[in-house]
């Protein structure tokens, strides 16, 4: 029997100018910056991830049409979006707090770990999360 391995490789982020995203990924949130490759002349191919991330990155896209771009911060209609996975909660928590992160939700311990939900440049909702064992997404 053959057993189909999958994974997801890289998630579109819709963004509005690349540089600002790739400031505001690496500098605030200590992403690494994986990949910046031109592609033509308005588009570049651009991963981040967050360190110790090995499966699954970030591709920073900019917005081409109307549409896209009023998508920018709103990609899941105001639910949060992505689930930063962290091993200590208040260490990043307090260093996204003097970067100026926007935390939209305080702190709070879930039965499924400690979790606050911060924002990203455009609004994008995240959840930081240090699960617990409750928790099937454990790192």
């Amino acid at each position: 029997m053959n057993i189909m391995t999958q994974k997801i490789a890289h998630i579109a982020l819709v963004v509005k100018e690349y540089d600002e995203a790739i400031d505001f990924y690496t500098k605030k949130l200590n992403f690494k910056l994986i990949e910046d490759t031109q592609l033509s002349e308005e588009k570049r191919w651009v991963l981040v991830a967050p360190p110790g991330a090995n499966e699954c990155s970030l591709l920073l896209a900019k917005a081409a049409t109307p549409n896209q771009e009023a998508a920018i911060g709103n990609q899941t209609g105001g639910r949060v979006f992505l689930f930063l996975f962290t091993d200590d909660f208040w260490r990043d928590y307090h260093k996204m707090v003097e970067r100026k992160i926007d935390f939209v939700r305080p702190p709070k311990k879930e039965t499924y770990g400690m979790v606050a939900v911060f924002q990203d440049l455009y609004g994008n909702q995240w959840d930081l999360l240090e699960p617990n064992e409750n928790n099937r997404g454990v790192l």
